[in-house]
């Protein structure tokens, strides 16, 4: 290709003269230099802009994520939906929330109280962190790993508004929220009982949140999104080690609260998966625009005549 540019370039010598080659090449030089900033200024990240973006995507989501959630939906639907993924649940021999449940509740008030710390708050913390650490360390993936956590988290969005349902620690509840099925009376509010910042039966908390968003389980969606972000770069094995420990725990967490049922911690990995093959393929569309100005420029010959023209 290099030769055929050449022959160019000196065909383009031979027929225009030395002054006007040099300034028909220039031109060419100038549309050159021209594509390339074009391309640079267009994957070029500004923290504001990120940040406006990211702050107006959680905002529409929590409206739409509410305005579909529990203020909206009869409780008997979530009920329902519950009923169903217990069947499930049953059908394959792992109902047995509550029994676990119940077994780390014996261990120490402390113990309970870090887990519901860690279900309200590390989902937030962690994943705004890995973002942050994305866009300062490896701006160049930055994109891809963002638009993966829009599109899990809108799927997510569907799943709420399609499937609200009820979550363990709501089937006994006899609140304006509750199912009022006495035969779940197994399972414990951790939040309520042994509360920490935040609990869900605040009256604030249950006005501006959605009780019945459990699936998918967006904190395993989040905690597999920040592992797989973040692992490939992390080279100590007890350092790798302790980066996979998130999801599991980030799965204990969800459990042992009685917010979820394990199926939804699957519902998450989907999410997660579809959202990631998503920014793949934004990545892959984007990537394809970027050539688009190499692939449709003329060929040789068509370089020498325009010149001459």
């Amino acid at each position: 290709m290099a030769h055929v540019e050449d022959r160019s370039i000196n065909a383009t010598v031979n027929a225009t003269g030395p002054a006007n080659a040099s300034v028909a090449l220039g031109g060419v030089s100038r549309v050159a230099v021209a594509t390339a900033d074009d391309t640079h200024a267009a994957g070029r990240l500004f923290w504001y802009r990120e940040v406006a973006a990211v702050l107006s995507f959680y905002f529409g989501y929590s409206m739409i994520r509410n305005l579909f959630g529990s203020n909206a939906v009869d409780p008997s639907v979530a009920l329902r939906n519950a009923l169903r993924v217990v069947t499930v649940e049953r059908y394959v021999g792992s109902f047995a929330e509550a029994d676990f449940q119940r077994f780390f509740l014996e261990w120490s008030t402390p113990f309970v109280r870090f887990w519901n710390l860690y279900y309200g708050t590390l989902h937030f913390v962690v994943t705004a962190g890995v973002m942050v650490w994305l866009f300062r360390r490896r701006p160049d993936i930055y994109p891809r790993w963002r638009n993966g956590l829009a599109a899990m988290t809108g799927l997510a969005l569907v799943g709420f508004s399609l499937f609200p349902l009820m979550p363990p620690r709501l089937l006994a509840d006899t609140g304006i929220y509750g199912g009022g099925d006495l035969r779940f009376s197994g399972f414990v509010d951790t939040l309520h009982q042994f509360p920490t910042l935040w609990s869900f039966n605040s009256g604030t908390m249950q006005s501006v949140s959605n009780q019945y968003a459990a699936m998918p389980s967006l904190h395993v969606g989040w905690s597999l999104w920040c592992v797989a972000a973040v692992l490939p770069f992390v080279r100590p094995l007890w350092g790798r080690v302790l980066v996979a420990l998130y999801v599991p725990a980030t799965a204990f967490a969800i459990v042992v609260t009685a917010n979820h049922y394990w199926i939804d911690a699957l519902g998450g990995l989907a999410v997660f998966t579809v959202g990631y093959l998503i920014a793949g393929r934004i990545d892959y569309v984007k990537g394809l625009r970027r050539q688009l100005p190499v692939a449709n420029r003329p060929t040789a010959a068509g370089n020498a005549s325009t010149l001459v023209e």
